[in-house]
């Protein structure tokens, strides 16, 4: 019979809002009235609960998900399982060694060098120095930064923070393993090789919770999930389920190569039409895919929902860096007038004849009257990356670094000068 590896009972979580600045003196003043402060919260406003009465159970060598919106309380959550914090009502209990991957950054000092930095991090997390010693190795190839080992991480981009972070916290033989939002930042092939990493840790018996908004490695990793609403479990159960739970409910979720738009969405426009599902599709079989081969083309498929006609409607497709710097739009006019919507369920698919250089980029998706009245507008709805790989040698790009976002298509022709019509160099005695 399985043995649970974690036990949350009842748990809440309240921050008192407003007194960040407070002086220290006038805050011990306050710890008489801490207890008749407690007994009116009911009547104070002056506080946010980011947890209320949180169940659930983790089974030993589970690897369990928790999904749900921004400011949901997943990360919360993940705090008081790591005892960053402890939980305001009710309690949670873990059996065996945990190692948490939370902020990138967590635990490191500004000041200190990425090799001081994996030994203070491996101690915080309950390492001995001979153990860390024995990793040192490993964990350095796996984070890809032994030329700055020697510099400080305040110089390190986000990006090799969490490379770093994740590599300690991954080869510590703890028993329980808290991750969050580790494929947030990186490279796609770091992503690739975390999960890969995932795996493996799930394969020696140690228990898993995963936090991400990334549907496709959620589905991937994890047998069960949760999904936190507002602080509290609105449901729990197979993640294919709970999934398609949280996309009904939520704004876009993104799955693989699809985002889901549901009602919930930021979203813009005189909502005669809604934009209801983005997809980036592989145009030689027409399957999603949330990452391209450098100079592969591109189709990307808008569904729509109309409820009001829509005289003169132009779609509106943008690329752009994961910044929001736009780089390419393409319009529907492209391919012919503007249209003329009636109430009903629409597909508008665009094909890309575009070379989209190495790098990550976000697609925004807007409809709009041909006058420019906006109908839906949607930013940053889907998420993908273009990997420096090539189906031929010549679709590679040369350099690690691709300055740009677009490789236009370009003739050359290279002709020798004929040495006559060269100026000839003096010389002087």
């Amino acid at each position: 019979m399985p043995r649970p590896a974690i036990s949350v009972e009842h748990v809440a979580k309240r921050y008192e809002l407003g007194h960040g600045d407070t002086r220290f003196v006038e805050r011990l003043g306050r710890i008489s009235t801490l207890a008749r402060s407690r007994r009116r919260e009911g009547r104070s406003r002056n506080h946010l609960w980011a947890l209320r009465d949180v169940t659930m159970e983790v089974d030993e060598g589970e690897i369990v998900a928790l999904i749900g919106r921004n400011g949901s309380g997943k990360s919360t959550l993940l705090k008081i399982l790591s005892r960053v914090t402890s939980p305001t009502e009710g309690r949670a209990r873990l059996w065996g060694r945990v190692s948490a991957m939370l902020e990138v950054g967590t635990g490191f000092n500004p000041e200190l060098t990425g090799r001081e930095n994996i030994f203070l991090n491996g101690t915080i997390l309950g390492m001995r120095r001979a153990e860390i010693a024995r990793k040192f190795d490993d964990i350095v190839e796996f984070a890809g930064v032994s030329p700055f080992l020697d510099t400080p991480v305040k110089r390190y981009s986000s990006g090799m923070l969490v490379r770093l972070a994740f590599a300690v916290a991954a080869h510590l033989e703890g028993e329980i393993m808290l991750i969050d939002e580790v494929l947030a930042v990186g490279d796609a092939e770091f992503q690739r090789r975390c999960l890969g990493k995932i795996e493996d840790v799930s394969e020696q018996g140690r228990t898993i919770v995963f936090v991400s908004h990334n549907m496709a490695a959620v589905r991937r990793l994890c047998d069960r999930a949760y999904l936190l609403d507002r602080g509290r479990i609105a449901t729990s159960g197979p993640t294919s389920e709970v999934i398609g739970t949280y996309m009904s409910i939520a704004g876009a979720v993104q799955d693989g190569g699809v985002a889901h738009v549901g009602p919930h969405v930021d979203r813009s426009g005189t909502g005669q039409a809604h934009i209801v599902r983005v997809a980036l599709l592989d145009p030689a079989t027409d399957a999603p895919v949330d990452q391209l081969r450098i100079g592969q083309p591109l189709t990307i498929a808008v569904g729509v929902n109309v409820f009001a006609p829509v005289p003169d409607a132009v779609v509106e497709i943008g690329i752009a860096f994961d910044d929001g710097v736009r780089v390419a739009t393409a319009l529907s006019l492209d391919g012919g007038d503007a249209r003329d919507l009636r109430p009903g369920s629409y597909e508008a698919r665009a094909d890309l004849d575009v070379a989209i250089l190495p790098g990550d980029y976000v697609i925004d998706v807007v409809i709009r009257t041909l006058a420019g009245t906006p109908i839906d507008n949607i930013e940053h709805v889907l998420r993908f990356s273009v990997l420096n790989i090539g189906a031929t040698h010549e679709d590679h790009w040369p350099w690690t670094v691709s300055w740009g976002a677009i490789r236009p298509a370009s003739r050359w022709t290279f002709a020798e000068q004929i040495s006559e019509l060269l100026p000839t160099a003096r010389h002087t005695g």
